[in-house]
């Protein structure tokens, strides 16, 4: 019997690419800070998506994403002129992909999934971003909630991810580094992978579980075989 096949949503920051790197190009620029800058720079970025979504008051991520970087200086106590904050934001359309991101994807396409990136992330930053990290050619499309104007995990985005697929909900699975994108993705109706690229990472104890879980990407391909 074959195994089925899905689309599969893959979140972006986290799971295919990873935002951390950036205490790398933060070290000359803040030194011993670059690993807890990088860290309070993405926690605000994401805090300040939830808030706009949950406040109706929509810019996009590139937005968030500047606003974060500010706040981040300030609370470190790391004034940056803003020629540093431009090239930090250009740094973020360079992110490196995790080891086995591009096997996988070669994998799964090849088992007939079909792959997309879905992403809080404007649509030309996330092209760009991949296209940069050689992912863009393995994947069929990029999904972006720009064009809804909120962000995850309001299930309004994830009922784009499906309806964007062409699929039913319950045929379309979200892969995410995140457990709270997972958790929103299970409560929207879809399917969903966490991948526990952490060992010490806590799956938010909401008495909600992923269908799959997964350390690494390179091992979806037989996770997915096996529920023939």
């Amino acid at each position: 019997m074959e195994p089925p096949t899905y689309a599969l949503g893959f979140d972006v920051y986290g799971t295919l690419v990873d935002p951390l790197a950036l205490a790398e190009p933060l070290q000359a620029l803040v030194g011993e800070q670059a690993v807890a800058f990088a860290n309070l720079w993405r926690t605000k970025q994401l805090e300040f998506s939830f808030r706009r979504g949950l406040m109706q008051r929509y810019v996009d991520f590139d937005v968030c994403t500047r606003q974060a970087l500010r706040y981040t200086q300030q609370a470190l106590c790391c004034e940056l002129p803003e020629s540093d904050h431009d090239r930090l934001l250009e740094a973020y359309l360079y992110l490196p992909t995790f080891p086995e991101v591009v096997a996988s994807l070669t994998v799964l396409k090849a088992q007939g999934h079909r792959l997309v990136a879905f992403s809080n992330g404007v649509e030309a930053s996330i092209r760009a971003l991949l296209s940069n990290a050689g992912v863009l050619p393995h994947l069929e499309d990029v999904v972006s909630v720009d064009d809804i104007r909120t962000f995850k995990p309001d299930p309004a985005v994830y009922a784009y991810l499906a309806q964007r697929t062409g699929q039913p909900l319950g045929d379309t699975w979200l892969v995410s580094s995140n457990a709270w994108d997972v958790i929103g993705a299970k409560a929207a109706g879809l399917r969903a992978v966490w991948v526990k690229r952490q060992p010490e990472a806590v799956f938010d104890p909401w008495d909600v579980e992923p269908d799959v879980v997964v350390s690494q990407l390179d091992e979806l391909p037989a996770a997915f075989a096996r529920r023939a």
